[in-house]
């Protein structure tokens, strides 16, 4: 990306939209949403009704949806009708990790964001909860190439409620969740003492702390709000049906053999993700999407339903290290 027009007077304080601002405004419970799987993570025009069906299901569970993205350089929180299109159907849409946000505004890059800039923008803005499908982590034959997902540090220092199905099962999942110790990141199985697998029910691995309502994950978060001390995520874990995970021995064999193909050919480092997930994708069919949409659909449920839990108790204290100057993040546009 080109840096000769210059963009720096861009704010970096995300923009509101009206209904996100004024659920703040009124303690309505908000549910943050990534935009990456709308514009990369699904086919069109699928996209553009999952992203669609995602958001309904926020709000039939009493709560507003803001899906985050950026847009010509500037921080979207909640998108309208057109704005949420864009994404969808835009083949020059990037991707946009934390560390690329300040590139994007400065050069007025439109994006979806990932896990890590949503999760760094949600909580700048004050939302407390965010709902993705499955969180990065460390890479397989990390001794040897030190590969690690952005996702794990950013958690490590940001004050969100991120409810999630785990890693992505094609990575390096009992190192992932010792390093979320390490990092001091505490992880709640959502009705399970077993860490979910992303695609499967679970990966195998135990979580330390099991809890099995909303109200029992706000009742952590104000625990953690009390405690003080360095601001960091609380990811709840929350398996994928039964019924709707990827078959397990499909998924075994099916990854056992991409694996080995990785070997044969040499892929390494970062295209090693990418290439298993495609992989994935084909050897079963696409049942592995299914999987993931069927584990997105249930995180998104679960997050609205937090959020309303920890609203209707009378919690609401914003992200521990939100910044909270609601005139500056008025979308002129939107006449807000």
């Amino acid at each position: 990306m080109s840096f000769n027009a210059s963009h720096s007077a861009h704010s970096g304080v995300p923009v509101l939209s009206a209904e996100v601002r004024d659920a703040l405004a009124t303690h309505h419970p908000v549910v943050a949403l990534e935009s990456t799987i709308i514009s990369h993570g699904l086919p069109r025009p699928r996209n553009l009704r999952v992203a669609a069906e995602l958001e309904d299901l926020v709000r039939s569970a009493g709560a507003v949806p803001a899906t985050i993205a950026v847009l010509d350089g500037k921080p979207r929180i909640g998108l309208d009708k057109a704005q949420l299109d864009r994404v969808a159907m835009d083949p020059a849409m990037r991707k946009l990790g934390q560390r690329d946000l300040a590139p994007a505004l400065a050069t007025g890059a439109s994006g979806s964001t990932t896990v890590s800039a949503t999760a760094f923008l949600a909580a700048r803005a004050g939302l407390r909860f965010f709902a993705t499908g499955g969180l990065g982590g460390v890479h397989r034959e990390w001794v040897r190439t030190q590969d690690e997902s952005a996702d794990l540090r950013l958690l490590a220092r940001t004050g969100i409620t991120l409810v999630c199905a785990g890693v992505k099962s094609v990575l390096d999942v009992p190192a992932t969740l010792q390093r979320l110790e390490t990092l001091g990141v505490t992880v709640l199985g959502y009705g399970t003492d077993r860490f979910p697998g992303f695609y499967l029910t679970s990966s195998g691995e135990p979580v330390d702390w099991t809890v099995r309502t909303p109200q029992e994950v706000a009742a952590v978060m104000r625990a953690q709000d009390a405690l003080g001390g360095p601001g960091s995520a609380l990811i709840v874990a929350n398996p994928v049906p039964v019924a709707d995970q990827l078959d397990p021995e499909l998924h075994d064999h099916v990854l056992a053999e991409a694996l080995a193909e990785c070997r044969e050919r040499g892929i390494a480092g970062q295209a090693i993700t990418p290439f298993l997930l495609e992989r994935l994708a084909r050897g079963t069919e696409g049942a592995s999407l299914e999987a993931n949409l069927a584990a997105v659909r249930g995180n998104v449920s679960l997050a609205a339903r937090i959020a309303g839990a920890w609203t209707a108790d009378g919690s609401r204290s914003p992200a521990p290290d939100a910044r909270r100057d609601r005139d500056t993040r008025q979308d002129p546009a939107a006449g807000a």
